[in-house]
């Protein structure tokens, strides 16, 4: 039982016993720094149950928690603040139990517990992935991770948008410019091969334009009426009708982008359990609307087309089914979410990783899904995020101007080997060893920097400032990790017996963080944020580092505390490396 679990139980008795009333919540905080105490309650909720002034009060829990909690050495009252200080015993017994727990602070999913399916990446297959998915993948990994470690069962998919008019214009403009161009031909990764053809169509729609415009035409009708949109529209209802020879390009061109995100996903170290194609879901959720028609949860205008009136939740009038019986995204993501639970019965909540301005969007469909009855939507989540800017501005995908993924991750790579070598750190490393590192450190840094921000707030992504050796980055910590390593291999001496040492206040600060790891891990889980994960380590680290250059480790005289710390040190490393895991991100045995 961790420790605000035995507090919280102390002091509701203590209030019952004292004043004879029942506290139903005990609020905790981190004690500040210029009071002594490992954890601090608050008092003022409690001066609506009793009458008295917030000193008072804490100072008779205070001694009744002294008097009867062993856990509890002494105290102090500040204000409305009750300080406690935990004894020592405490967190040596705490220690002890868990010093050779694997996988401490994750809780091991029940057998029949309902599971929970992440969506994240999602891409359209008219060009390869670029810095928003990869904050996208990286995110919804990540929070599928932390859901699992908190003892749910977890899905991983994807809906990839594979059919639509953006297919359309990377196929015909392969057609006419491509002369029989392949990845194989080209040495072009597919996904980069389809991207290049669907900048060419924007080329050549916007000569189309221009020369339209100057016969006269104004920019409207010169953008309906060119010949490419013309051809493409023509070629989505080919599409749509079956035409052989349509949809086997449409197949072939879809397989290069599906191998070369393949390579993409690999290169960031994702999986996924199932995959969805808009192709296949796009008629979906249709026969869902004529149920919610005859439930009187949805209306059909004169005009045929149905709708669902939300105004009196706050939102409004939103449409199913257009007025010629076609569907519109919203009837698809219905009918999507429908199936995925027809798939995998177990499945009890969904979380879907979507730019934040698709936020209307999320509250719409979720509503829908209540209203029409379905359980699992009581469960519905959407991880809304913050879009990536880079210093030098913002990307667009139809110049050409987007930085792509790939390109990404081989600059996080060499940015990672230029520093190391300008430090110095590689002597004795193959050149194997050393490629491998670089990876390590550079996707390390990548992610890192991506999953420190709150997902709901925008960022500035600069490469360079994330591979920094010193402060709140990833091959900070993971300079950490390697150092204790380090520490580890040079200990010549059993580490598995138990010890009882006077602790040292630096001891019990690292004690105290590692404890909180549990609670971060149901904290990051509940909040759908790798943000706190990240925040913890860099915390764990911090206070690591203080310890390390506050007491002798290895050059200790005392073969008990010897032993305990590098226990503690030992700890520490697991930790680090359950919670850079928990990111996605690996951690080096030496540096």
């Amino acid at each position: 039982m961790i420790l605000q679990q035995i507090l919280t139980e102390k002091i509701q008795k203590a209030v019952q016993d004292l004043f004879d009333v029942t506290l139903e919540k005990v609020e905790f905080q981190a004690t500040r720094r210029e009071f002594e105490g490992d954890i601090t309650v608050v008092i003022f909720p409690l001066l609506k149950l009793v009458k008295s002034n917030p000193v008072e009060l804490g100072n008779r829990i205070g001694d009744y928690l002294v008097q009867n909690v062993a856990e509890v050495d002494r105290f102090n009252v500040v204000s409305g603040f009750l300080n406690i200080v935990i004894s020592d015993a405490y967190y040596l017994n705490f220690f002890n139990e868990i010093k050779n727990t694997n996988n401490f602070g994750f809780v091991t999913p029940k057998e029949d517990a309902k599971a929970i399916m992440v969506e994240f990446a999602s891409p359209n297959t008219n060009k390869p992935l670029h810095l928003g998915h990869v904050r996208n993948i990286l995110l919804g990994s990540s929070v599928a991770e932390i859901i699992k470690a908190s003892g749910k069962k977890v899905y991983k998919t994807q809906i990839i948008n594979d059919r639509g008019i953006h297919i359309c214009k990377s196929m015909l403009a392969w057609q006419k410019f491509g002369n029989g161009e392949t990845p194989e031909t080209s040495g072009l990764k597919g996904d980069k091969l389809v991207g290049k053809y669907y900048v060419e169509f924007d080329k050549a729609y916007k000569t189309e334009i221009a020369a339209l415009m100057a016969q006269g035409k104004s920019e409207e009708e010169a953008k309906k009426q060119a010949p490419m949109i013309l051809e493409a529209q023509q070629m989505l209802l080919d599409w749509e009708a079956g035409k052989p020879e349509v949809v086997t390009l449409w197949k072939t061109m879809n397989q290069w982008v599906y191998d070369g995100f393949a390579v993409t996903y690999n290169g960031l170290g994702v999986d996924f359990d199932s995959y969805y194609y808009e192709s296949n879901t796009y008629l979906l959720g249709k026969e869902v609307v004529q149920f919610g028609l005859e439930k009187g949860i949805f209306e059909k205008d004169p005009d045929g087309s149905v709708w669902i009136d939300l105004t009196e939740d706050g939102l409004d009038r939103k449409i199913v089914l257009r007025s010629d019986g076609t569907a519109v995204y919203m009837t698809q993501d219905i009918g999507t979410a429908i199936q995925r639970v027809k798939d995998n019965p177990d499945v009890g909540g969904m979380v879907y990783t979507v730019g934040n301005e698709q936020d209307y969007h999320f509250k719409v469909l979720f509503l829908i899904l209540k209203k029409l009855g379905f359980d699992w939507a009581e469960d519905l989540y959407h991880l809304s995020y913050g879009m990536v800017e880079l210093p030098s501005g913002k990307m667009k995908s139809r110049e050409g101007t987007v930085v792509d993924a790939d390109d990404l991750i081989e600059e996080m790579v060499v940015t990672a080997r230029e520093i190391s070598e300008e430090l110095g750190k590689l002597e004795g490393y193959s050149e194997e060893e050393k490629a491998k590192l670089y990876t390590t450190i550079g996707m390390g840094a990548l992610k890192y920097y991506m999953l420190k921000v709150d997902p709901r707030k925008g960022m500035m992504f600069n490469p360079e400032e994330s591979v920094d050796f010193a402060g709140n980055t990833g091959p900070f910590i993971q300079y950490t990790y390697a150092r204790i390593q380090s520490i580890l291999r040079k200990a010549d001496f059993d580490l598995s017996k138990d010890v009882v040492v006077e602790i040292h206040e630096k001891e019990k600060e690292l004690l105290k963080q590692i404890e909180a790891f549990p609670v971060v891990i149901q904290d990051a889980a509940k909040n759908h944020s790798p943000a706190l994960i990240a925040n913890y380590t860099y915390d764990l680290v911090k206070e690591y580092n203080s310890f390390y250059q506050s007491v002798s480790i290895l050059g200790e005289e005392d073969e008990m505390k010897k032993i305990f710390r590098v226990q503690l040190s030992k700890k520490v490393g697991e930790v680090i490396k359950s919670a850079f895991g928990l990111l996605g991100i690996t951690v080096p045995e030496r540096m």
